[in-house]
């Protein structure tokens, strides 16, 4: 049962968990920073958590090394084993992630891959992304009206980490199937999601040993190289760092691209403001503006999990080993105390040191290219489909369930139909 004994009040806390919370959850985040800003609850899967709300508190979470990424740190009773972390991913032989594992092998893995995924080769895949970005558009202009989710920010980046993985074109169309399945959550066929995991793993498996006889210039190759200088990646951690890559390189973009567009439908002030901007050639409203995005209504709603190694207080509660700790980064990044009229969206805001992409030894290693994604995936929509709208009520639109990320089901628009380019 949620915890209450914080404070008296506590027992008229918003519900959460709900498809209106999942619309709409910053009210209910709202009360929780106020007043209950570290509370323990019970989530739809029978885990008892605790949810952390403040910016300070969210900030010292993530960077608090008592509090562990390894799961074999939780004290999970029969009920809840297996309920934490990513769905297939134990089963896969795929936890040797970073996401899963602490200092010092988080240490080796992070610099290994490091070597790998360079800023020079982030800023080389840039043309690259802009080529997708109008090849997907150039799919649905004509028609006048699209699903942006399906139609763009779903495939985008899907398209983008396989090349960049160096995943052959004739895969990636699975790649794109399991993808889609595995971040369906709900609605399809029951086991699902474990067994896309799985093919995507023994796929990755395979690509690995092709790519150890031909190495080519790509991100798996790289890591391979890296693993042949003196240090020792395994061919699990290999394809473990493979699926991470891929699994938090393209939700978090879906996301980005999809949450970005709907909030900026619905400012119009704001999206006419970086209309002008990107009309006269600057790039300044729009690098900040992505940021703006990422802190307002992110694509990561909570960080993934972590579990205390020891007792420990947080924002005055007792945690006990063993529990698992959820930072609300959603409410952390809406917090009154550390930013200025949290919940109006203001695209040229400057201090503006979200928690979008983590904080501390796991800030996300992929921020640069999620950056070059969403900054190019918004500039040439709003270019190129100037008037573009939403084609059905917000109201009637649909979140997908899930506890890590924050993103529509579908995000339909019309716009000015295109000529052919």
């Amino acid at each position: 049962m949620p915890d209450t004994s914080e404070n008296p009040a506590v027992s008229a806390a918003p519900t959460l968990f709900t498809w209106e919370f999942a619309t709409d959850p910053y009210p209910a985040y709202a009360w929780l920073r106020e007043h209950a800003p570290v509370h323990r609850t019970e989530l739809p899967s029978g885990v008892e958590a605790w949810l952390v709300t403040r910016y300070g508190d969210a900030r010292q979470a993530l960077a608090d090394a008592r509090l562990s990424k390894n799961p074999a740190h939780h004290a999970e009773p029969a009920h809840a084993r297996g309920k934490t972390g990513i769905p297939g991913e134990r089963k896969a032989e795929l936890m040797t992630h970073l996401l899963n594992i602490d200092p010092p092998d988080h240490t080796r893995l992070r610099r290994l891959v490091s070597k790998a995924f360079t800023p020079r080769r982030v800023a080389e895949f840039a043309p690259r992304v802009q080529e997708l970005t109008d090849r997907l558009i150039d799919g649905f202009a004509e028609r006048g009206s699209a699903d942006l989710i399906h139609d763009f920010a779903f495939p985008l980046p899907i398209y983008a980490i396989c090349d960049l993985l160096g995943v052959p074109p004739e895969d990636q169309d699975d790649f794109r199937d399991w993808a889609g399945m595995m971040i369906r959550h709900t609605g399809g066929p029951r086991g699902g999601v474990a067994r896309s995991v799985k093919k995507m793993r023994g796929y990755l498996a395979e690509l690995i040993h092709r790519k150890r006889e031909n190495p080519g210039d790509d991100l798996i190759s790289g890591l391979i190289r890296a693993s042949d200088h003196g240090e020792h990646l395994t061919e699990n951690e290999a394809a473990a760092m493979a699926f991470i890559i891929l699994f938090a390189g393209f939700e978090t973009t879906v996301n980005l691209i999809g949450n970005g567009m709907y909030t900026l439908m619905r400012n119009p002030a704001e999206r006419e403001r970086l209309q002008s901007s990107l009309a006269a050639g600057e790039t300044g409203l729009l690098e900040t503006g992505v940021e703006e995005l990422l802190r307002h209504d992110g694509p990561v709603e909570m960080a993934t999990w972590r579990y205390a190694v020891e007792p420990l207080t947080l924002g005055g509660r007792r945690i006990a080993a063993g529990d698992p700790v959820l930072v609300v980064l959603a409410a952390a990044d809406r917090d009154p105390e550390r930013f200025p009229d949290p919940d109006v969206l203001d695209l040229g805001r400057r201090d503006n040191q979200h928690l979008g992409y983590g904080h501390g030894i796991h800030y996300c290693l992929g921020a640069p290219l999620a950056r070059v994604e969403g900054q190019t995936a918004l500039a040439t929509l709003l270019t190129r489909l100037p008037d573009v709208r939403l084609a059905e009520d917000p109201s009637d639109l649909r979140w997908r369930g899930g506890l890590i990320m924050r993103g529509l089901r579908t995000l339909p628009v019309q716009f000015t139909p295109l000529s052919g380019r």
